[in-house]
C-alpha cells in the first residue's frame, strides 16, 4: 500500500488489517430515485455497482449511507474534493479520499483491498485488470463491503449505473448561476437486475468536479 493510502487510513482511525466498525444493516440506504432502480432497493453489501458517467452520480450513490453512520473512500481520483461530496450529501467527515492509490498495479490493487477491509463502500477509479477486478468483486463479496468501480465497464458487476444529461437549470431572465442539471440514470446488469431500468434525478453543479461552473451575465448593448 502507498504512504499516501495508509496515512489515510491510520488518520480515520482503521488500520490495514481491517479493523474497524460495519453498520449491521445487510442493504445500506441511497436516495428515493436511486432506489427505485436498484434491484435491491439500495447498496447490498457485497456487491458490486460500477458508475460511468458521472462523479456526480457517485457521490449521489454514497450520500445517504454516509449520512446513515457508513464509512466510504474513494481511490484514484485526484480532483474528487470534499466540497462537491458535502454538495451531493455526503458525510464527508465520513469520507476517505486517497487521490493516488498506488505507482503500479499491485499497489492499486493492495491498497483498496485494504480499503475494502474497513470501510463499507469503496470507489476504485484506477484502471485494473480483469483479474484483479475479479478478486476485488471477490473480496468486496467475503468483507461484506460495496465496490463501486468508477469510469469503465467492470468485469462481473452486478449492476452498472450510466448517467446522461439533459438541459441546466438555474438561469433567471438570462443572467445567474448554472446550478443543477437532470441526470437520467440507466441501471442494468445480471440477474435481478438483467432488465434495464431508468430514473432521473437533479445533481447540482456539473457533470465533473474538474470544471468550474459557468456563470452566465446580461451582455449590455
Amino acid at each position: 500500500m502507498s504512504r499516501s493510502a495508509t496515512a489515510t487510513l491510520v488518520a480515520l482511525g482503521v488500520d490495514a488489517t481491517g479493523e474497524s466498525a460495519m453498520a449491521p444493516a445487510r442493504v445500506l440506504p441511497v436516495r428515493g430515485e436511486l432506489a427505485d432502480v436498484l434491484p435491491w432497493g439500495g447498496l447490498r453489501r457485497g456487491s458490486t455497482v460500477s458508475v460511468r458517467g458521472s462523479t456526480s452520480l457517485l457521490l449521489a450513490l454514497m450520500a445517504e449511507a454516509t449520512v446513515e453512520g457508513c464509512w466510504a473512500a474513494v481511490a484514484g481520483l485526484p480532483r474528487c474534493g470534499a466540497l462537491a461530496a458535502a454538495e451531493l450529501g455526503v458525510a464527508v467527515h465520513r469520507l476517505a479520499l486517497v487521490p493516488r492509490p498506488g505507482r503500479d498495479r499491485s499497489e492499486v490493487e493492495r491498497t483498496v483491498a485494504a480499503l475494502l477491509d474497513g470501510f463499507d463502500l469503496v470507489s476504485v477509479a484506477t484502471p485494473v485488470t480483469p483479474a484483479t477486478a475479479r478478486k476485488l468483486s471477490a473480496r468486496a463479496r467475503q468483507r461484506k463491503a460495496v465496490l463501486l468501480p468508477f469510469g469503465s465497464s467492470w468485469p462481473g458487476a452486478d449492476v452498472e449505473l450510466r448517467a446522461s444529461f439533459g438541459p441546466w437549470s438555474g438561469l433567471a431572465e438570462g443572467h445567474g448561476l448554472l446550478a443543477t442539471r437532470t441526470a437520467t440514470v440507466h441501471a442494468g446488469g445480471r440477474g435481478a437486475a438483467a432488465r434495464e431500468k431508468t430514473t432521473t434525478l437533479p445533481l447540482p453543479g456539473r457533470a465533473s468536479p474538474e470544471l468550474p461552473r459557468p456563470v452566465l451575465r446580461p451582455v449590455a448593448g
